[in-house]
């Protein structure tokens, strides 16, 4: 299996590299497989490149106990330093989430599919943790069904691949096999034991039904590949007993004490994914192909209770109090047509890429409490969409030395357009209701406002030139670099250099040095809501969500949005003794300037006060913006180790390893003077945004796998070790309460059997020691409401089981 994983401690990392038995990402096949991404060499395998390159299979993917067939599972599974927790409670992030990779920012990973930029997610996550304030690439959005390999480079590639290319790139490669197909059902279901609760609970049911088949077109390798996949997810819910906030103990609500009034898990959803993928040769060199995807996804997710007295609720509406669940209607498309072939010694590809994503949000159960009792209980919040257009040409060409020297030259240009849009809810989602004394817009959600819309375009021009090397035997670089063009940022020129030396057939060393950037995204730029609901704390307050061009961010000391940059340098080795063993090292460091992140919320008297005499804008509480926040540097090492041989009539192989990586801050911003001036406490990033970029992802991950396979069978288990992460709260007043939630172990296992040629059944469990994250402390807990944090790689779901029926043909 080809895994690689971010884990914990160095001692069993030294242990498993030491043992006989000790493993890597990469199985035989893969180590030999020809890579394509972060170089232009068309011969360089996973050992052989100047940076580290994993390749996951789709038998990978599909044995790494894919949950409801979503992708970013199977790489959390498969990848080091890869993190994709479950949030809940937490907004947007119910419903598109965010992916990390080496703990950077999810949206300072570029993905690509079949070589080709990924579009972005429209909608903006601004109630999560990780990935607060960014719209990251959905990755469950691409159907796993659809997937020959994907190729993870980590490593920066700005100068080969542009913008967002800081923390790595991920190629998913879509199959292109030219004849027959497959059929598969998947059946699974969470059963745990809730300790908080006493209870036994079965929820999560999930079912994933994937199809797809290819034809021949022509005899000279032209192929047409379609698929469809439908998936549907139950909810979980993981909450404790409801002991009511001391400042709601009314009669009404204590008479709810004890039940479960809210939701901590998944919410419910559910897919419909189609994808094609298709060449035709024409002339006598060249061929035209074209691939796409498309995903229509409907999601809930969870919100706090509002109690029965409550200034939120109405008891006309609601007698018993009400918990709003949020809705998203999740509509992307991907669609990319090109030509490439060979002019002369030359070889071309050119490409138009054409990305959408809309995203529809929507709140039921719930009301806006300022209209009084007739109010509506269901609302359309807001619309927001992102679309990237890309034209692409590249071109290469092949020199070659005596002495057994080769050079690759690459060149290229590549024009952008990115546009994004947000729309107004419903009225009644952000009126203003005659009943003063109460809070307005549809609560936990309050619609985009006329005054929030944005409609905001950018275009992007770039060049790139680079060389791959191979001179001789023992030596081989790649050297890039890209100047790129942003209408509203300017230029950033940006550059790599990696070189690898082989000392022997077995040993190597490899390193790199790159500069890379991250220009701000159009949401960043220009995303504004107005928001009723409740804080961290439990507190019912009003807020908006400015954007940095806003007078009033202005007035609070909010300046223009300036790119990320950053230097990185990776250095490690590999080594591959015979056909059983192999090994990689790499050690790397990354400095990022300007880092990205939304500002604290500024609350309280003084920011009401100021904004209403200034701006004449009554009832602000809250108001936070994005800043330009602090400088960071990120150190770590990843290792990989494989061993495999033959055991009885079948394969064993066993995979071992360790990833770390740490992230401190550097330069971080002060809070501006204006701001100082309304009140000496305010802080424009503080705690909980610092805790963001350093403590709250698991430093270090650690795994040990091992699988057997022969004609019938295919065994797998893989144990990982989830390193600790802290988790600060700003409450307010002085009130930081801190919790480091400790290493998490888990297991899971697979057995399939291949009952004829074409067909096989497979029954597996993720976490079968149905382990959870410590229980949250008193402070933190939320009165026994949210008994589990949201943010542990190992999740609050308990033990997963499934079974599977597969048909070949």
């Amino acid at each position: 299996m080809s895994h690689r994983l971010s884990a914990s401690p160095l001692g069993l990392a030294i242990a498993l590299a030491l043992s006989p038995f000790a493993a890597s990402a990469q199985d035989a096949t893969n180590l030999d497989t020809v890579i394509v991404t972060g170089t232009r060499a068309s011969d360089r395998t996973v050992l052989e490149s100047t940076s580290p390159v994993d390749v996951l299979t789709a038998e990978d993917i599909r044995k790494a106990g894919v949950i409801n067939g979503e992708l970013g599972s199977a790489l959390q599974s498969l990848l080091p330093s890869f993190n994709f927790p479950r949030q809940s409670n937490s907004g947007g992030a119910d419903h598109v989430r965010a992916a990390q990779l080496r703990g950077l920012s999810p949206d300072q990973v570029l993905v690509l599919v079949n070589g080709k930029r990924r579009h972005h997610s429209a909608l903006v996550s601004t109630g999560s943790k990780i990935g607060r304030g960014t719209t990251p690439v959905d990755f469950n959005a691409i159907p796993v069904s659809a997937i020959k390999r994907i190729e993870v480079l980590r490593d920066g590639a700005g100068a080969l691949y542009g913008s967002d290319a800081v923390a790595g790139v991920i190629n998913v490669i879509l199959d292109n096999t030219p004849e027959g197909g497959a059929i598969e059902a998947s059946f699974g279901a969470h059963h745990t034991d809730l300790k908080p609760i006493g209870r036994t609970l079965t929820d999560g049911q999930t079912g994933n039904f994937s199809a797809n088949v290819g034809t021949a077109l022509s005899d000279d390798g032209g192929f047409l590949r379609v698929g469809v996949e439908y998936k549907n997810r139950e909810a979980t819910n993981r909450a404790g007993f409801d002991q009511i906030p001391p400042w709601d103990q009314t009669d009404a609500n204590l008479a709810l004490q004890g039940q479960r009034n809210y939701v901590l898990g998944d919410g419910a959803s559910k897919d419909l994914n189609a994808w094609l993928n298709t060449e035709l040769p024409f002339g006598e060199t060249s061929t035209f192909y074209a691939f796409g995807t498309y995903n229509q996804r409907d999601s809930e997710g969870a919100n706090y209770f509002r109690y029965p007295d409550g200034d939120a609720n109405w008891k006309e509406i609601y007698p018993n109090g009400y918990r709003p669940v949020s809705e998203g209607e999740n509509r992307d498309v991907q669609a990319v047509a090109g030509a490439r072939g060979q002019w002369g010694e030359w070889t071309y590809d050119a490409s138009l890429d054409f990305g959408q994503n809309d995203f529809t949000y929507r709140m039921r159960n719930t009301l806006n409490a300022s209209l009084g009792p007739t109010s509506p209980t269901r609302f359309k919040t807001a619309d927001y969409q992102y679309a990237q257009s890309v034209a692409n040409l590249d071109l290469g060409r092949v020199f070659e030395q005596g002495g057994n020297i080769t050079h690759t030259l690459g060149l290229g240009a590549e024009a952008r357009h990115e546009r994004y849009e947000t729309r107004p809810g419903d009225p009644a989602s952000y009126a203003a209701g005659p009943f003063t004394d109460r809070p307005t817009g549809s609560q936990a959600g309050g619609g985009l406002t006329p005054q929030d819309a944005a409609d905001l375009a950018r275009d992007v021009a770039s060049v790139y030139a680079s060389v791959s090397s191979q001179i001789g035997d023992h030596f081989s670089s790649d050297i890039a670099a890209r100047y790129e063009h942003h209408d509203d940022f300017g230029g950033e020129l940006t550059g790599k250099l990696g070189l690898r030396y082989a000392f022997s057939p077995a040993f190597a060393l490899r390193g790199s040095v790159s500069n890379n950037y991250r220009a701000p995204s159009l949401a960043q730029i220009g995303y504004e809501s107005t928001s009723t609901g409740y804080n961290a704390a439990g507190q019912l307050v009003q807020g908006r969500l400015l954007s940095v061009n806003n007078p009033i961010a202005r007035g609070l000391g909010a300046t223009d949005l300036k790119p990320e940059k950053s230097l990185n340098t990776s250095l490690g080795f590999t080594s591959r003794i015979g056909d059983n063993f192999d090994v990689s090292l790499d050690l790397f460091q990354i400095d990022i300037d300007d880092r990205i992140a939304l500002s604290e919320a500024i609350t309280g008297d003084a920011l009401t006060g100021f904004v209403q005499q200034q701006y004449g804008v009554a009832g602000l509480e809250s108001a936070s913006f994005f800043v330009n926040a602090a400088d960071t540097r990120t150190r770590g090492a990843e290792l990989v180790a494989n061993w495999r041989h033959a055991l009885g009539d079948g394969q064993l192989q066993l995979t071992g390893t360790w990833a770390y990586a740490k992230t401190e801050l550097k330069n971080v911003l002060p809070t501006p003077a204006a701001l100082q001036a309304l009140d000496s406490a305010y802080v424009l990033f503080g705690v909980e945004e610092s805790n963001t970029l350093t403590d709250a992802t698991p430093r270090t991950r650690a795994q040990f796998s091992a699988s057997w396979s022969n004609d019938r069978w295919s065994l797998t288990s893989r144990v990982s070790r989830h390193g600790s992460a802290t988790r600060v709260f700003n409450f307010g007043g002085g009130f930081e309460p801190t919790q480091t939630y400790q290493a998490e172990w888990q297991l899971d296992a697979e057995a399939e059997y291949r009952i004829t040629p074409q067909w096989s059944v497979a029954i597996g469990g993720q976490n079968l020691t149905d382990n959870y994250p410590d229980l949250s402390n008193e402070d933190i807990y939320y009165y026994g409401n949210l008994p589990y944090d949201v943010l542990s790689p190992i999740g609050s779901n308990g033990a997963y089981f499934y079974g599977r029926v597969r048909y070949t043909f």
